[in-house]
C-alpha cells in the first residue's frame, strides 16, 4: 500500500505524494530541514519519484525550474519552515515570467506556533506576492476522511492551475504539528483498516489535454505584399514541428521570418529559404532600414533582445500581431498591436503557393541577409584571438546533433543573437528569460542538463560566480554538462553602456572585477577545469561531448578590447550593404 500508516503526518504528506505520482509526477527536489520531514520521507520512499536533496534553496530551486524547462511537466519543490522559502523567490518570479510550472511546497510551523517568537517561524502566507498562478495554506494534517478527500482534491487543483490556463508557479504552504519523524501513533495505524486506496484514488491520473482546432490566420496577411515575421526566444516542447509551422507560414505568405539566436528555427534552416539570421546588423544600415519597413508583422513570442529591431519597429510603426497562448501583454514597445490568443501550432497554414505574387521586399531582405552573413562570417573565421563573441558562432557549427545549449543573460545571450550561424544542427537552446537575471544560472543548466543528452553551457564569469553553489549538486546530477566560462574578468554587458564613460565609479560598481582563479575554484567542488587558449583546442573538446559529470572549459578575453571590437566591426558589416 503506497500509504504510510505510521502516524497522522505520515498518512497527509504520503497522500499528497500518491496524488502526485498519479497525475504525473517524476521529480522532487528537497532542501534540508526539520519542520518537512513529513514531507522528505514521503517523497524519499516513493516509487517512481526521483527525490533529489539539494543543500542551498536558491540552487535547489534553479534546478527545479531548468528540469520542469526541459520536461514541461511540474516538478515538486519542498523546503522547510523560516527563511528556507524566501531563497526560492527568484526561481518563483523567472518561473511566473518564462511560464514554466512548479509546484512549491513550504513546511510550516502550526497555527498556535505563529506570532509568539517561536523559532524558524516567519509570515509564509502570500510569501510570493503575486507571483504564483494560484496559492494557499493547507490544513493542518489530520485523520478525517473529508480532510484527506480535500487534501487529495486541492492537491489536483494546484497540479491544473500549475499548468492551465498557463503554465507558471503554485505554492502551497504545510503546517505541521509534532511528532515530524514517523514515530508511530495508534491512531494512525488504526485508519488504515477502513482506507481503500483504490476507492480513494480512483479518478486520479494525468491530465487529458484537449487539442485546440487549428484558426485560419487573418485574410489581410495575405493581401500584404511588405510583411514579415519574427521568431523570439521559444523553448517549444517539439523544436522541429515548431520550426516547421513557421516555415509554412513564411512561405505560405512570402514573408521573410527575422529569428532570435535562442529561438530553434536558426537550427532549422533547411526548413525554411526565408530565414533571416544577421536583422540587428542589416538594420544599422539607416537607409537600407528605412527600404525594409514592413507594413504588417506577426511576432511569435517575445520580442528578440535587440535594441535595433526595437527601436526600428517603434519607428515604422506596423501593424503588429502577437501569437502566443498565454494571458501576458508581450508588447513593451505598445504598437498597434493584436494579441491572437493560442500557440503558432494552432495557426492552420495553406502552404500550396505563396500569397503574393509581389517578392521585391521579401528579396530585398533574402539579398541583405546573405550578404552580411557571407561577411560576418568571413570576420569570424579571421579572428585568431579570443574574442568572446567568436565562441557563439563556433558553438553553432560544431556543437553534436541535438546538443541542449543553456545560454546565460547579459552578453552571451547577445552575442548568440548577433554571432549564431544558421544550420541544420537541431541544437536546442535554453535560457532564463523571463526576469533576464543571472542568479541560478549553473543550477538551471544542471537541470536542463539532468537525465538527458550531454549539454552545453555558455555564460560569463559573473553569471557562474552567482551561482557557484550550484556545483554542489554534482554529486546528484546524472549526465554531462561542458561549461564554456568567458573569463573577461568582470561585466561585459554594462561596456556598452554610457555609464562606462565614468571611471570612476564604473569599474569598481559596474564592471565589478572579482578576480577568482576559476582552476583553484573548480579543484575545490572537484570539478574538472581546463584552460583553452585556441580556437581549435575549442573545437576538439565540444564534439563529441563528454557523457558524465561536469566539466569547465574556460576561455579567458579582454573585456573592454571585446566591447571596442563590437562597436567598430558590427557597423563595418552593415557598411557593406550601401
Amino acid at each position: 500500500m503506497p500509504i504510510n500508516f505510521c502516524n497522522t503526518n505520515s498518512v497527509w504528506a504520503s497522500i499528497l505524494t500518491e496524488t502526485l505520482k498519479r497525475l504525473g509526477l517524476t521529480t522532487a527536489v528537497i532542501c534540508p530541514g526539520s519542520r518537512s520531514a513529513p514531507l522528505a520521507v514521503a517523497f524519499a520512499q516513493a516509487d517512481e519519484v526521483e527525490a533529489i536533496p539539494v543543500l542551498d534553496e536558491r540552487s535547489a530551486a534553479f534546478f527545479a525550474l531548468g528540469i520542469a524547462k526541459k520536461s514541461q511537466r511540474p516538478v515538486v519543490l519542498v523546503c522547510t519552515s523560516g527563511t528556507a522559502g524566501a531563497n526560492f523567490y527568484p526561481a518563483v518570479i523567472e518561473a511566473r515570467e518564462s511560464r514554466v510550472p512548479l509546484l512549491v511546497l513550504t513546511a510550516d510551523r502550526p497555527p498556535e506556533l505563529r506570532d509568539c517568537h517561536s523559532g524558524q517561524t516567519i509570515d509564509q502566507l502570500k510569501l510570493f506576492g503575486t507571483y504564483p498562478n494560484w496559492q494557499t495554506e493547507l490544513a493542518v494534517p489530520s485523520l478525517e476522511m473529508g480532510m484527506l478527500s480535500y487534501l487529495r482534491q486541492t492537491i489536483i487543483h494546484a497540479w491544473e492551475r500549475s499548468l492551465f490556463p498557463v503554465p507558471g508557479p503554485v505554492h502551497l504552504n504545510l503546517p505541521f504539528r509534532d511528532p515530524l519523524a514517523p514515530i508511530p501513533q495508534l491512531d494512525a495505524d488504526a485508519l488504515r483498516l477502513q482506507f481503500q486506496p483504490d476507492d480513494f484514488f480512483a479518478g486520479v491520473e494525468p491530465l487529458n489535454l484537449v487539442e485546440t482546432p487549428a484558426i485560419a490566420f487573418p485574410k489581410e496577411w495575405s493581401e500584404c505584399a511588405k510583411g514579415m515575421i519574427i521568431a523570439g526566444t521559444a523553448q517549444p516542447q517539439s523544436p522541429r514541428e515548431y520550426s516547421s509551422v513557421i516555415a509554412n507560414l513564411s512561405k505560405s505568405l512570402g514573408w521573410p521570418v527575422l529569428a532570435e539566436g535562442l529561438s530553434p528555427l536558426r537550427n532549422y534552416a533547411q526548413l525554411n529559404p526565408y530565414l533571416i539570421s544577421t536583422y540587428d546588423l542589416i538594420l544599422r544600415n539607416q537607409q537600407l532600414a528605412q527600404q525594409l519597413a514592413p507594413k504588417m508583422v506577426i511576432q511569435l513570442g517575445d520580442l528578440p533582445t535587440s535594441k535595433e529591431l526595437r527601436s526600428w519597429l517603434v519607428a515604422t510603426q506596423a501593424r503588429r500581431w502577437i501569437i502566443d497562448p498565454s494571458h501576458h501583454n508581450l508588447d513593451p514597445l505598445h504598437g498597434q498591436t493584436t494579441h491572437l490568443r493560442l500557440s503558432v501550432e494552432q495557426l492552420a497554414v495553406e502552404t500550396s503557393a505563396m500569397a503574393s505574387t509581389q517578392k521585391e521586399y521579401l528579396h530585398l531582405w533574402c539579398d541583405a541577409e546573405a550578404k552580411v552573413r557571407s561577411s560576418l562570417d568571413q570576420k569570424m573565421t579571421a579572428i585568431n584571438h579570443l574574442f568572446e563573441g567568436k565562441a557563439a558562432w563556433l558553438l553553432s557549427q560544431t556543437l553534436p546533433q541535438g546538443t541542449p545549449i543553456f545560454v546565460a543573460n547579459s552578453m552571451p545571450a547577445r552575442d548568440v543573437e548577433f554571432f549564431w550561424a544558421p544550420s541544420n544542427s537541431a541544437v536546442q537552446p535554453f535560457f532564463n528569460r523571463g526576469a533576464n537575471g543571472i542568479d541560478g544560472t549553473l543550477s538551471a543548466a544542471l537541470g536542463i542538463a539532468h537525465r538527458h543528452q550531454s549539454s552545453v553551457m555558455l555564460t560569463g564569469d559573473l553569471a557562474l560566480l552567482h551561482d557557484t553553489n550550484g556545483f554542489l549538486l554534482r554529486n546528484k546530477f546524472v549526465g554531462h554538462l561542458t561549461i564554456i566560462l568567458i573569463n573577461n574578468n568582470g561585466g561585459g554587458i554594462f561596456e556598452g553602456l554610457p555609464i562606462a564613460k565614468f571611471d570612476p565609479p564604473f569599474e569598481e560598481f559596474f564592471a565589478t572585477p572579482q578576480d577568482i582563479n576559476f582552476a583553484q575554484m573548480c579543484a575545490t567542488y572537484n570539478v574538472e577545469h581546463e584552460l583553452v587558449t585556441s580556437w581549435e583546442e575549442l573545437k576538439q573538446r565540444l564534439n563529441p561531448l563528454p557523457t558524465h559529470k561536469i566539466r569547465v572549459l574556460e576561455l579567458q578575453t579582454n573585456r573592454k578590447a571585446d566591447a571596442q571590437w563590437r562597436q567598430e566591426n558590427l557597423k563595418k558589416v552593415a557598411a557593406i550593404l550601401s
